[in-house]
C-alpha cells in the first residue's frame, strides 16, 4: 500500500472529524435556521479558500477559462450543498438527515465515476461502500428512540439528503478531475470553492442575520467556515490529490459515526448496541480502503479527455496504463 494512499485517507478522515463536529456546534446556536447555516458556513469558507489561491488562481487563469463549463458545475453543486444538507437536517432529523446525505453521496460518486469515465470500480470499493451505508443506517436507526417526525417532514429530508449527496459527490468528482487535467490543488479548490461561495452570499444576506443577534451565535458561524468548512477542505483538498472521488467520499462516510461520538460525549446523548456496532462497521470500512488490493483494469478520462497521469484506483493502488494489466 502507498505512503500516498495512506496520507490520502488520512487528510480525508481529518476532513471528516473536522465536519463531524458542525452538528453539534449548530447546537449552540439553535435559534437559526439551517439557510443561514449552511450559507455561512460553505460561502464564507468558499470566499476564504479562494482569498488565499490567489497566486495559484493567476497561474492556472488559462486553464481554468478552458474548463469553465466544469468550474461552474462544481460552484453550482457548492452552492446547493450546504442549504440541502442543513435542512435535510432540520426537516428529517439530525441522524436521518446526515446519514441520507452522506451514504448517497459514495453511491453518486461511483455512478459518475463509472458513467461519465468510463471507469471500472473495483470489488472492494463496492464491498466498503456496502458497509459504509450499513453501518451509518445502524448509527442512524440507534439514535431513532426520540418522536416520530412528522411523515412528510421526512420525506421532504430525505429528499434533500439525496440532494446533498449528489451535489457532495459532483463538486468532488469536478474538483479531483481538474487536478488530474494539470490544474494546481489550490487552484482547483479556490476556483470551485470560491465561486461556489460567492453564489451563496445572496442566501447569507436574506436569512443571516440571526448570526449576528447574539455573540454566541457569530461565534459558531464563525467556527463552522474557518474550521470544518476552511480548513476541513483544505485537508480535503489534499486527500483528493491521492485518491479518487468515489473513494474519499466513502471515506467521509465517518463523519456520521464522529458526529455520534462527540454527541454521546458533549451533548450528552446515549448510544445504543446497535450505535456501536455502526461505529465498529465503519472502522472496518477504513481499513478495506487503507489495505484492499485493485481490480481495476484502467484509470478513468480526465474532464478535458486528455491523458490522465497514473493514479490511486477505486480500491485505491496504482492503475496500469491501458493496454497494460495490474499486478
Amino acid at each position: 500500500m502507498s505512503r500516498d494512499r495512506l496520507c490520502g485517507i488520512a487528510a480525508i478522515t481529518v476532513t471528516s472529524l473536522l465536519w463531524g463536529t458542525t452538528g453539534t456546534a449548530a447546537t449552540f446556536a439553535p435559534g437559526v435556521g439551517p439557510l443561514a447555516i449552511g450559507a455561512a458556513a460553505l460561502g464564507i469558507g468558499g470566499l476564504l479558500q479562494a482569498a488565499v489561491a490567489i497566486p495559484a488562481l493567476r497561474r492556472a487563469g488559462a486553464s481554468l477559462r478552458a474548463r469553465f463549463g466544469v468550474v461552474v458545475l462544481g460552484a453550482m453543486a457548492v452552492a446547493v450543498y450546504p442549504l440541502s444538507f442543513y435542512s435535510s437536517m432540520h426537516y428529517a432529523g439530525v441522524a436521518v438527515g446526515s446519514v441520507i446525505s452522506l451514504a448517497s453521496a459514495p453511491l453518486a460518486s461511483g455512478l459518475l465515476e463509472r458513467l461519465v469515465d468510463a471507469s471500472p470500480l473495483s470489488r472492494w470499493w463496492v464491498l466498503a461502500a456496502g458497509l459504509g451505508i450499513v453501518g451509518s443506517i445502524a448509527l442512524c436507526a440507534s439514535k431513532l428512540d426520540g418522536p416520530a417526525a412528522d411523515a412528510t417532514s421526512t420525506l421532504i429530508g430525505i429528499g434533500l439528503g439525496l440532494v446533498a449527496g449528489a451535489t457532495y459527490a459532483m463538486y468532488s468528482w469536478v474538483v479531483h478531475g481538474l487536478m488530474r487535467s494539470g490544474i494546481d490543488r489550490s487552484a482547483a479548490m479556490g476556483s470551485v470553492f470560491g465561486a461556489g461561495g460567492a453564489l451563496l452570499l445572496p442566501v447569507l444576506l436574506l436569512t443571516g442575520a440571526p448570526l449576528v443577534a447574539s455573540a454566541q451565535n457569530l461565534a459558531v458561524a464563525g467556527y463552522m467556515a474557518l474550521v470544518p468548512m476552511f480548513l476541513g477542505y483544505l485537508a480535503f483538498g489534499y486527500g483528493l490529490m491521492k485518491v479518487s472521488a468515489s473513494t474519499a467520499t466513502t471515506v467521509t462516510l465517518t463523519e456520521p459515526a464522529i458526529a455520534t461520538v462527540l454527541a454521546v460525549v458533549v451533548v450528552g446523548e446515549r448510544l445504543g448496541p446497535l450505535g456501536w456496532v455502526g461505529l465498529c462497521v465503519i472502522g472496518f470500512v477504513l481499513l478495506i480502503l487503507a489495505f484492499a488490493p485493485t481490480n481495476a483494469a484502467s484509470p478513468p478520462r480526465t474532464l478535458s479527455g486528455g491523458n490522465a497521469p497514473e493514479e490511486p484506483d477505486r480500491a485505491g493502488t496504482a492503475t496500469a496504463p491501458p493496454g497494460q494489466s495490474v499486478a
